[in-house]
């Protein structure tokens, strides 16, 4: 037995024990001995031995260290917070991000021990660890549960029909953390590495992510999701894991596993259920370090909707459904890439889709399946482009093309003969505006009288994220600032707006998006303009005359409405 020295200093958690009467002091004292002989944690000795309670213990570290004390077993831990570190990650740390406030990020620890690993948490997370004290027990059942998963991706056979990897997907799933630790084997087979990647797949359909991004480094490797248009990580796998996750993607993907210096292209079909499958487009891009892998999420589900769901205004509303009955004309959509244009035309197809209408779309892929629609997929490689195709649509008595994008002038010119020739055409391109749109078909080469006379409307769109409507709070904003955004001052002591927060339902105070809309229609005054070769800068001030909102005060109208923050109308409107 070892001897009791009753003069040996306690350290501060062992005093604090003491002088909150939960431990008597020479049972305090010789706690401190035996785990300093055993080379363990105080904490750690204490929980063993049974000596004091865990909540016990967490309360005495919190009011030495003068931090709050958290119950595992009364919050709720939003899903995406969890995934800011790996379940490898937290396991080493030996804590757990609670939930996120602004830029801090609440962690949950049970041991003073491990505040030095704070550090690394900051490194990972890019947020500042805010820490709380919890229970020993309940923190470990958090960091060893297991974790399901739902769904499975359909393995290519040398006959080419799919078989599965895995066992059948248990009915109701647990919420998904991406757990890297048994992630070791150098075989893409392997079953570890086959039910990860199905993780991966279904905790992005789940989290309702757009893209999954899967990036390798020198000495890391990170995977991400696209969620409302933002990057998050989810993942950071052991950096000699990537060949063989990068892998089993490709086999997924029908890609060559074998090249590496190349891009290639695939698709990927994941069963969810009986009644639901969903598509993956595949991209791989040689880097520095590996192939960098980008898979977009292909849910037909959620990609059309209705109308009045888009987010537009009322008049938006009436010129684009006025626009949509004509039969014949262009109808032009544009915006960056992930603005949600493709959205935009196919909730627009789904209006005009009746069994009276033939109707083609070439596409570059197609991402939306859509029924009664003749869809087409250009592939330059074979010569079917986008002007190959609209050639070939021409000829099948068509009443309603969609092109993808008009990208040259081949394209323009014969989407353009098009809607001259009693046929309705919908496209998109790249432009920061509507007004814009029109100088970008005129420095392609477009003569104005074509444009004129063909063009009836154009749409610009962003994508802003709603904030969440459990969780939002009152924003004070100082009046400076209202006016410098664009309110106007009579509006500023009446005004209500609402700024993010963060809760268990949504993802860092947001939740979903909503589209801002600038819908100009083209009127005799602006194709006046066009032909006397007027610049975007005058078509824009004429269509302010005409009452025609542009992105800016679309998005002030959202924050008006408090459907959104005045922190993502500025992400989205300052081009």
């Amino acid at each position: 037995m070892i001897p009791l020295t009753s003069s040996i200093p306690l350290p501060g958690l062992a005093r604090q024990l003491v002088v909150q009467d939960l431990l008597d002091k020479e049972t305090a004292t010789q706690a401190v001995q035996k785990a300093r002989s055993e080379k363990v944690s105080l904490v750690e000795w204490l929980i063993r031995s049974r000596v004091v309670s865990t909540k016990d213990v967490a309360y005495a570290a919190s009011l030495e260290y003068g931090l709050s004390m958290v119950d595992l077993d009364q919050i709720t831990i939003p899903p995406l917070i969890t995934t800011l570190l790996n379940q490898e990650q937290m396991r080493k740390l030996n804590l757990i991000p609670l939930f996120q406030r602004g830029k801090n990020l609440v962690i949950g620890l049970a041991d003073p021990t491990y505040l030095t690993n704070l550090d690394d948490v900051k490194f990972a997370t890019g947020l500042i660890p805010e820490p709380v004290f919890v229970e020993f027990d309940k923190l470990q059942r958090f960091l060893h549960a297991d974790d399901g998963f739902i769904g499975q991706a359909a393995t290519p056979t040398s006959s080419g029909r799919a078989s599965s990897p895995t066992a059948a997907a248990p009915a109701a799933a647990k919420e998904i953390l991406l757990d890297v630790r048994d992630l070791k084997s150098k075989d893409d087979e392997d079953p570890a590495v086959i039910e990860f990647v199905d993780k991966l797949l279904a905790h992005g359909i789940k989290s309702k992510a757009s893209d999954i991004h899967i990036e390798v480094f020198e000495k890391n490797m990170r995977i991400r999701y696209r969620i409302d248009g933002i990057l998050q990580v989810v993942a950071t796998p052991p950096n000699d894991s990537a060949q063989q996750l990068i892998s089993r993607i490709k086999v997924l993907a029908r890609m060559n596993i074998s090249e590496r210096r190349v891009p290639q292209d695939g698709r990927i079909r994941f069963t969810v259920s009986d009644q639901k499958k969903i598509d993956f487009r595949v991209n791989t891009l040689p880097t520095l370090f590996g192939e960098k892998v980008v898979m977009r999420i292909l849910d037909s589900s959620n990609a059309t909707l209705g109308v009045e769901k888009l987010g537009f205004e009322p008049k938006q509303q009436r010129d684009f459904m006025k626009a949509l009955e004509k039969p014949d004309g262009m109808i032009l959509v544009t915006g960056p890439t992930g603005s949600g244009k493709t959205v935009t035309l196919y909730t627009g197809l789904g209006i005009l889709n009746t069994p009276e209408k033939n109707i083609s779309t070439a596409e570059d892929p197609a991402e939306i399946n859509m029924p009664g629609v003749n869809q087409v997929n250009v592939n330059a490689k074979v010569g079917l482009t986008f002007a190959e195709a609209l050639r070939s649509f021409l000829r099948q008595d068509p009443d309603i093309i969609m092109v993808g994008e008009i990208r040259d002038l081949e394209t323009a010119e014969i989407s353009i003969k098009a809607a001259q020739t009693g046929h309705l055409v919908l496209s998109t391109l790249h432009t920061n505006s509507a007004p814009e749109t029109l100088t970008r078909l005129m420095n392609m080469g477009v003569p104005p009288f074509n444009i004129a006379s063909s063009v009836h409307l154009i749409i610009a769109q962003r994508l802003a994220r709603r904030l969440c409507e459990k969780c939002k709070q009152p924003a004070d904003v100082p009046r400076d600032v209202l006016l410098k955004m664009g309110f106007h001052p009579d509006e500023i002591p009446s005004l209500k707006l609402y700024e993010p927060v963060g809760c268990s339902e949504c993802s860092r105070g947001y939740k979903g998006r909503v589209g801002i809309y600038q819908v100009m229609p083209i009127s005799s005054d602006m194709g006046r303009m066009i032909m006397n070769g007027s610049n975007s800068l005058e078509i824009a001030e004429q269509a302010l005359k005409e009452g025609i909102l542009d992105l800016r005060l679309s998005a002030l109208n959202k924050v008006r409405q408090g459907v959104t923050s005045l922190a993502e109308l500025e992400r989205v409107t300052s081009d």
